[in-house]
Protein backbone atom coordinates (compact mmCIF):
# COMPACT_ATOMS: atom_id res chain seq x y z
CA UNK A 1 0.00 0.00 0.00
CA UNK A 2 2.60 2.23 0.74
CA UNK A 3 4.85 1.57 -2.40
CA UNK A 4 1.34 2.30 -4.14
CA UNK A 5 0.57 5.49 -2.80
CA UNK A 6 4.46 6.40 -2.72
CA UNK A 7 4.01 7.28 0.67
CA UNK A 8 7.08 6.91 3.46
CA UNK A 9 6.72 5.88 6.73
CA UNK A 10 7.54 8.12 9.27
CA UNK A 11 6.92 5.81 12.30
CA UNK A 12 4.91 3.83 13.96
CA UNK A 13 2.34 4.78 16.49
CA UNK A 14 1.00 1.64 18.95
CA UNK A 15 -2.16 2.40 21.26
CA UNK A 16 -2.13 -0.43 23.04
CA UNK A 17 -1.22 -4.46 22.62
CA UNK A 18 -4.44 -6.12 21.60
CA UNK A 19 -2.92 -8.38 18.38
CA UNK A 20 -5.72 -5.95 16.04
CA UNK A 21 -3.63 -3.22 16.44
CA UNK A 22 -0.21 -4.48 16.59
CA UNK A 23 0.36 -7.49 14.68
CA UNK A 24 2.03 -6.13 11.16
CA UNK A 25 4.32 -4.27 13.32
CA UNK A 26 7.41 -6.03 13.09
CA UNK A 27 6.92 -7.29 9.44
CA UNK A 28 7.03 -3.65 8.78
CA UNK A 29 9.74 -3.53 10.75
CA UNK A 30 11.53 -5.94 8.16
CA UNK A 31 10.85 -3.61 5.58
CA UNK A 32 11.06 -0.21 7.23
CA UNK A 33 13.93 0.79 9.75
CA UNK A 34 11.50 3.76 11.63
CA UNK A 35 10.72 4.12 14.88
CA UNK A 36 7.50 2.10 17.21
CA UNK A 37 6.05 4.04 19.46
CA UNK A 38 4.02 2.43 22.26
CA UNK A 39 3.15 1.94 26.13
CA UNK A 40 5.69 1.94 29.23
CA UNK A 41 3.29 -0.29 30.96
CA UNK A 42 2.74 -2.62 28.30
CA UNK A 43 4.67 -5.35 26.52
CA UNK A 44 4.41 -5.07 22.88
CA UNK A 45 6.72 -6.84 20.23
CA UNK A 46 8.19 -4.58 17.76
CA UNK A 47 8.24 -1.12 19.87
CA UNK A 48 11.47 0.49 20.04
CA UNK A 49 10.27 3.73 21.93
CA UNK A 50 8.07 3.12 24.94
CA UNK A 51 6.67 6.32 26.17
CA UNK A 52 4.50 7.32 28.92
CA UNK A 53 2.13 10.89 29.75
CA UNK A 54 3.45 13.47 28.88
CA UNK A 55 6.03 12.36 26.33
CA UNK A 56 6.62 14.13 22.70
CA UNK A 57 6.38 12.06 20.09
CA UNK A 58 8.35 13.65 16.55
CA UNK A 59 7.56 11.86 13.83
CA UNK A 60 8.68 15.00 11.21
CA UNK A 61 9.41 18.53 12.09
CA UNK A 62 5.98 19.60 11.30
CA UNK A 63 4.34 16.77 13.05
CA UNK A 64 4.91 16.39 17.20
CA UNK A 65 2.61 14.45 19.30
CA UNK A 66 2.01 14.46 22.68
CA UNK A 67 1.21 11.42 24.72
CA UNK A 68 -1.62 10.92 27.09
CA UNK A 69 -2.26 8.15 29.36
CA UNK A 70 -6.05 6.53 28.60
CA UNK A 71 -6.37 3.38 30.57
CA UNK A 72 -9.80 1.57 30.91
CA UNK A 73 -9.51 -0.46 27.59
CA UNK A 74 -6.29 -1.98 28.47
CA UNK A 75 -4.63 -0.85 31.65
CA UNK A 76 -1.63 0.42 29.27
CA UNK A 77 -3.94 2.16 26.82
CA UNK A 78 -2.49 5.50 25.24
CA UNK A 79 -3.39 8.10 22.86
CA UNK A 80 -1.00 10.54 21.04
CA UNK A 81 -2.58 14.20 20.31
CA UNK A 82 -1.32 16.57 17.94
CA UNK A 83 -2.75 19.78 16.24
CA UNK A 84 -6.91 19.28 15.66
CA UNK A 85 -5.67 15.51 15.98
CA UNK A 86 -6.00 12.23 18.15
CA UNK A 87 -5.38 8.80 17.59
CA UNK A 88 -6.90 6.95 20.67
CA UNK A 89 -7.43 3.64 19.73
CA UNK A 90 -9.94 1.80 21.36
CA UNK A 91 -10.87 4.40 23.75
CA UNK A 92 -12.97 6.61 22.11
CA UNK A 93 -14.80 5.33 18.56
CA UNK A 94 -16.93 7.32 16.48
CA UNK A 95 -20.18 7.69 18.99
CA UNK A 96 -19.03 4.78 21.22
CA UNK A 97 -16.11 3.58 23.62
CA UNK A 98 -13.90 0.20 23.61
CA UNK A 99 -15.36 -2.44 25.79
CA UNK A 100 -13.76 -3.19 29.16
CA UNK A 101 -10.77 -5.83 29.16
CA UNK A 102 -8.22 -5.04 31.60
CA UNK A 103 -9.40 -1.77 34.00
CA UNK A 104 -12.56 -0.29 35.74
CA UNK A 105 -15.35 1.45 34.41
CA UNK A 106 -14.26 4.57 36.46
CA UNK A 107 -11.42 4.34 34.63
CA UNK A 108 -12.66 4.30 31.68
CA UNK A 109 -14.78 7.01 32.45
CA UNK A 110 -11.97 9.12 33.10
CA UNK A 111 -9.78 8.55 29.92
CA UNK A 112 -13.44 9.73 27.98
CA UNK A 113 -13.60 12.79 30.03
CA UNK A 114 -9.63 13.41 29.46
CA UNK A 115 -10.22 12.60 25.75
CA UNK A 116 -13.40 14.72 25.74
CA UNK A 117 -11.51 18.34 26.96
CA UNK A 118 -9.60 18.73 24.00
CA UNK A 119 -10.84 21.23 22.10
CA UNK A 120 -13.91 20.84 20.12
CA UNK A 121 -12.12 20.73 16.48
CA UNK A 122 -9.83 18.12 17.42
CA UNK A 123 -10.31 15.26 15.05
CA UNK A 124 -10.98 11.39 16.15
CA UNK A 125 -8.81 8.87 14.66
CA UNK A 126 -10.30 5.79 16.18
CA UNK A 127 -9.45 2.33 15.77
CA UNK A 128 -12.54 0.99 14.20
CA UNK A 129 -15.17 2.06 12.38
CA UNK A 130 -18.35 0.94 14.67
CA UNK A 131 -20.28 4.13 13.98
CA UNK A 132 -23.47 2.94 12.24
CA UNK A 133 -24.07 0.16 14.93
CA UNK A 134 -23.04 2.62 17.58
CA UNK A 135 -25.45 5.26 16.82
CA UNK A 136 -28.35 2.73 17.24
CA UNK A 137 -27.50 1.87 20.42
CA UNK A 138 -26.95 6.04 20.81
CA UNK A 139 -30.50 6.43 19.16
CA UNK A 140 -31.63 3.43 21.93
CA UNK A 141 -29.95 6.01 24.82
CA UNK A 142 -31.53 9.14 23.80
CA UNK A 143 -33.92 9.01 21.46
CA UNK A 144 -35.16 12.45 21.89
CA UNK A 145 -31.62 13.58 20.65
CA UNK A 146 -32.11 14.46 17.15
CA UNK A 147 -28.27 15.25 16.42
CA UNK A 148 -28.14 11.45 16.24
CA UNK A 149 -30.77 11.07 14.00
CA UNK A 150 -28.96 13.88 11.86
CA UNK A 151 -25.80 11.85 12.65
CA UNK A 152 -27.10 8.73 11.38
CA UNK A 153 -28.50 9.78 7.91
CA UNK A 154 -25.03 11.15 7.46
CA UNK A 155 -23.32 8.22 8.14
CA UNK A 156 -26.25 5.84 6.42
CA UNK A 157 -25.28 7.99 3.25
CA UNK A 158 -21.51 7.28 3.39
CA UNK A 159 -22.00 3.57 4.18
CA UNK A 160 -23.84 3.59 0.82
CA UNK A 161 -21.27 4.71 -0.92
CA UNK A 162 -18.83 2.90 0.46
CA UNK A 163 -16.61 5.66 2.05
CA UNK A 164 -15.49 6.30 5.67
CA UNK A 165 -17.23 7.61 8.79
CA UNK A 166 -14.07 8.93 10.21
CA UNK A 167 -12.39 10.43 11.73
CA UNK A 168 -15.45 12.18 13.50
CA UNK A 169 -14.89 15.72 15.09
CA UNK A 170 -14.47 15.71 19.35
CA UNK A 171 -17.68 18.26 19.14
CA UNK A 172 -19.59 15.75 17.46
CA UNK A 173 -18.49 13.14 19.67
CA UNK A 174 -19.90 14.81 22.87
CA UNK A 175 -23.35 16.29 21.12
CA UNK A 176 -23.81 12.19 19.99
CA UNK A 177 -21.95 9.86 22.08
CA UNK A 178 -23.51 8.55 25.09
CA UNK A 179 -20.34 7.89 26.57
CA UNK A 180 -19.70 11.14 26.83
CA UNK A 181 -22.90 12.16 28.04
CA UNK A 182 -23.68 10.21 31.25
CA UNK A 183 -24.58 13.73 32.84
CA UNK A 184 -27.18 13.92 30.34
CA UNK A 185 -30.83 13.72 32.53
CA UNK A 186 -32.43 11.34 29.53
CA UNK A 187 -29.23 9.26 29.52
CA UNK A 188 -28.99 8.62 33.17
CA UNK A 189 -33.23 8.10 33.23
CA UNK A 190 -32.82 5.58 30.51
CA UNK A 191 -29.38 3.68 31.97
CA UNK A 192 -31.41 3.47 35.05
CA UNK A 193 -34.85 1.89 33.69
CA UNK A 194 -32.84 -0.51 31.72
CA UNK A 195 -30.32 -1.39 34.95
CA UNK A 196 -33.53 -1.25 37.06
CA UNK A 197 -31.98 0.71 40.41
CA UNK A 198 -31.19 4.41 40.79
CA UNK A 199 -27.39 5.51 39.36
CA UNK A 200 -26.18 8.18 42.12
CA UNK A 201 -23.20 9.57 39.63
CA UNK A 202 -22.01 9.73 36.19
CA UNK A 203 -19.12 7.19 36.92
CA UNK A 204 -22.12 4.68 37.95
CA UNK A 205 -24.31 5.76 34.89
CA UNK A 206 -21.34 5.03 32.81
CA UNK A 207 -20.48 1.53 34.06
CA UNK A 208 -24.38 0.46 33.82
CA UNK A 209 -24.29 1.63 30.00
CA UNK A 210 -21.55 0.01 29.21
CA UNK A 211 -22.91 -3.05 30.42
CA UNK A 212 -25.91 -2.14 28.26
CA UNK A 213 -23.74 -1.90 25.18
CA UNK A 214 -22.44 -5.19 25.84
CA UNK A 215 -25.56 -6.93 25.16
CA UNK A 216 -27.08 -4.58 22.96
Amino acid sequence: FLTQQKLALAGILVTHHHWDHCHGVVELKQHYDVPVYGSQKEKTEGVTHHVQEGDQVELTDELILRVMDIPGHTLGHIAYYGPEMVFCGDTLFAAGCGRLFEGTAEQLYHSLQKLAALPAETKVYCGHEYTLNNLRFAKAVEPTNQRIDARMERVSALVSKQLPSLPSVMQEEKETNPFLRCDSTEVRKNVEKQAGKPLSDPVQVFAELRKWKDSF
